[in-house]
């Protein structure tokens, strides 16, 4: 499913996760002030893996933007990191 996964699929399931429409986190927000917490963020992360996108907790703890999720996740998937 990795050739599906998109960063408009990212941040859908970002949104989902906090309860807020996809279109209110930016590229660069943080995304717990958006309300992600850390089970959240673990959620995602076993989302993804169960859909053989594997990223791990410590990566995204990093910097907790989409941007820089996006660019972790493209690199896995060896595509350009385009957001």
């Amino acid at each position: 499913m990795t050739d599906q996964f998109t960063i408009q699929q990212m941040r859908q399931d970002i949104a989902d996760m906090i309860y807020v429409d996809p279109e209110e986190i930016g590229k660069n927000d943080n995304l717990m002030d958006l309300g992600l917490d850390s089970m959240r963020a673990m959620n995602l992360v076993l989302l993804w893996q169960q859909r053989n996108i594997h990223l791990n907790f410590a990566e995204l703890a990093t910097s907790l933007t989409l941007a820089h999720w996006w660019d972790i996740a493209a690199a896995k998937m060896s595509t350009p990191a385009k957001v």
